[in-house]
């Protein structure tokens, strides 16, 4: 049973690498992003940022599927999980998470998250999501310029997921 979790700012390739790994490793993939409510959807797509209250039952619906998740065998979860805090309601009820860390500069950030068409958060909502980032002192740390193949592989080894 595994659970890992992608994690990083909008725009990093959490769902690129999710859907690539589960495919590798056979193990299901969710983003997080479909389970925010219409009215944070709504939110994010006039522009503007959520606040901690709009999260929490965000966080604390994905920390209940993550535990029925672990329970079937484990998944994959694309989630920004920005801050200290929001990892803890993840995480606050099973034991063991992976974490894996998807690191990027702004500007390479914010170029991918124009050339997307299909999602509704903003490239302006980019800074926020810097400004409210805790980098964890904890999981792998994955820079975002290699090709998503060898994230894969980087991700399988360190995780020990090889066949």
């Amino acid at each position: 049973m595994m659970m890992i979790i992608i994690m990083g700012v909008s725009g990093c390739g959490k769902t690129t690498v999710g859907k690539s790994l589960s495919e590798k490793i056979n193990l299901p993939f969710y983003d997080a992003d479909d389970f925010h409510t219409e009215a944070n959807i709504e939110k994010m797509k006039n522009g503007h940022a959520l606040t901690d209250d709009d999260r929490k039952p965000w966080l604390e619906s994905l920390s209940n599927h993550i535990e029925k998740w672990e329970l079937n065998g484990g998944a994959i979860l694309a989630c920004s999980a920005l801050k200290e805090k929001y990892r803890a309601i993840l995480s606050s009820k099973i034991k063991t998470i992976n974490w894996v860390y998807l690191s990027g500069s702004f500007d390479v950030i914010k170029t991918r998250l124009e050339q997307r068409n299909q999602h509704y958060m903003k490239s302006t909502l980019l800074t926020s999501q810097f400004d409210t980032l805790e980098i964890p002192q904890y999981g792998l740390h994955i820079p975002i310029e290699k090709p998503v193949k060898d994230i894969i592989t980087t991700i399988t080894s360190k995780l020990n997921l090889n066949e």
